[in-house]
């Protein structure tokens, strides 16, 4: 059985029906200046029951591609978002 990534991350926005875009943030350390630098990578995920709102905190899990950017699903809202 193939590993599958998990990533998680912030949602920006909702991209459609059952689509919505979320920002994942990495620490990588910089090659020369040895200092922690954020990199941040944008997602989109497949959200089959439309549930999370901009500004929850979900993960999402690999899974086959269901369009040309969409190859995750939702796993679980971690933490809802303040509006």
């Amino acid at each position: 059985m193939a590993f599958k990534r998990e990533i998680q991350g912030v949602v920006l926005q909702i991209a459609g029906n059952k689509t919505a875009t979320i920002l994942v943030e990495r620490r990588v350390m910089h090659p020369r200046y040895r200092k922690f630098v954020k990199r941040f990578k944008k997602y989109l995920i497949h959200d089959e029951n439309n549930t999370v709102k901009v500004g929850d905190t979900v993960s999402a899990v690999e899974c086959r591609p269901l369009s040309a950017r969409k190859s995750f699903r939702l796993k679980a809202v971690l933490k809802t978002g303040v509006e």
